[in-house]
């Protein structure tokens, strides 16, 4: 592996073009006119011909014919799905539920907050969730049931009424059924199997068989995230971008070298357009991980091994720098994940702005916090954890504002807005204040 065996570089030595394209990542793909001409068409498709559309793009691209009916997953596939997974599996399902509904739990705002921030003037705010979601879980690069927990459980915990589930069929048609369970234990048993891009397509604009969905969310190729983006023309919220998968790890002088190599090999075996990247102030430590990581490597069966390789090396790598530089280069980043692997993390952590999560110390890998500590693990990425954050039970709440006045109240903003309505050039605005004068009095 001579692209990784070599010499540390200084995260400083980066040229201006190799910056502007790690920070464009894998996200860059997303963004082009192609990709939203090719959205635009999948969605103008569906919603002409609704599930023949998404028929023939699953026939098309999955290489599964499937009528309307086989769209949905039936009662006989979630039982036998219990039959096809062990208990320790199952157990494991439970134990992420659990954590991940009490977190999203204790993260959820009261119902109605409400004060008088004024004499007269109350105001406050009452959460609800949205009306209904579709939820896509991919699975064209293996099978991931703890996708499913992370995105369904806050829904869940939200309220939503109604919760609909998309994920593209295996070759023989079938479902993980591993997923299925997951989905059964939060009590969710509207599944769908269809192809990525139409399913996500039908959510946005509703089949015969696949129900519109008032936002959507859920990981996926650029293809994926294109159709999600587009959505909004047919009414549809997505919620954030999800993928392709990109970690950041700092550490210094303290770090072990081998927990830096499989921390680094957690998040790079996800994709070949996944990034992972090493930041260290110190340079023994970056040459000791360098000489490590093609070991460790090779004990990764294909097409893992063949993802890490990409991923550490087209769009991550190992680097060295100063504390200051690199947390510079964080905020500048916007990881979706990011680990502290330092003397003080939480001295760190209060300088990072923006990321999807901050994991604290090498006691807390990446793996830990994908499967089994309750945090999100659906996180923004291509740089949107600037603006987004993680999938929670707050990503299915809308808060609606609720103010009341008193007559003392009414007397305090009536001359306000009299006279921004006379400006405005609103005379219903103003006659709607003046007619009250009596109660004003």
């Amino acid at each position: 592996m001579p692209d990784i065996i070599g010499a540390p570089r200084r995260l400083s030595e980066l040229t201006a073009t190799d910056r502007a394209r790690r920070l464009r990542r894998s996200s860059a793909g997303i963004f082009t006119d192609e990709m939203r001409a090719y959205a635009r068409a999948v969605l103008d498709d569906v919603a002409r011909d609704g599930d023949a559309a998404v028929a023939a793009y699953t026939a098309r691209w999955d290489g599964v014919t499937l009528t309307a009916e086989q769209f949905v997953v039936r009662r006989d596939e979630f039982r036998a799905a219990h039959a096809a997974i062990d208990e320790s599996l199952r157990r494991a399902l439970e134990v992420a539920i659990v954590r991940c509904r009490r977190y999203n739990e204790w993260l959820r705002p009261p119902v109605l907050a409400t004060t008088e921030d004024e004499a007269g003037i109350m105001v406050g705010v009452q959460y609800a969730p949205c009306r209904s979601a579709g939820i896509y879980v991919p699975s064209g690069k293996g099978t991931f049931p703890s996708t499913l927990v992370t995105l369904v459980t806050p829904a869940v915990v939200a309220g939503v009424e109604e919760i609909a589930v998309l994920v593209p069929p295996r070759q023989d048609g079938g479902i993980d059924p591993a997923l299925l369970v997951a989905a059964e234990l939060l009590g969710i048993t509207r599944i769908f199997r269809a192809n990525g891009a139409a399913g996500v397509a039908a959510f946005a604009v509703g089949t015969a068989t696949i129900p519109r969905t008032d936002v959507v969310v859920g990981p996926g190729n650029p293809v994926i995230a294109s159709v999600q983006l587009a959505a909004p023309a047919y009414g549809t919220r997505p919620l954030v971008t999800l993928g392709p998968s990109e970690a950041i790890i700092l550490a210094d002088d303290t770090a072990d070298p081998e927990r830096l190599v499989v921390d680094l090999l957690n998040e790079a075996e996800h994709g070949a357009d996944s990034a992972a990247t090493l930041l260290v102030t110190d340079a023994g430590i970056a040459a000791r991980v360098m000489e490590l990581l093609p070991g460790y490597l090779d004990r990764l069966g294909e097409p893992r091994r063949s993802f890490a390789h990409s991923a550490l090396t087209t769009l991550g790598g190992i680097f060295v720098a100063d504390l200051d530089e690199a947390v510079d280069w964080i905020n500048e980043y916007a990881p979706e994940h990011l680990q502290l692997a330092l003397r003080d993390p939480m001295v760190v952590a209060g300088h990072i702005r923006h990321a999807g999560e901050i994991l604290l110390g090498q006691s807390t890998p990446f793996a830990a916090a994908n499967y089994a500590i309750g945090v999100p693990a659906a996180l923004p990425t291509g740089g949107a954890a600037a603006s987004a954050s993680g999938v929670t039970v707050l990503s299915f709440l809308k808060a609606i504002s609720i103010a009341g006045l008193t007559s003392v109240g009414l007397r305090a903003v009536a001359p306000v807005a009299e006279r921004l309505g006379r400006y405005e050039g609103f005379p219903a605005h103003v006659q709607a204040i003046t007619e009250r004068e009596g109660e004003r009095v």
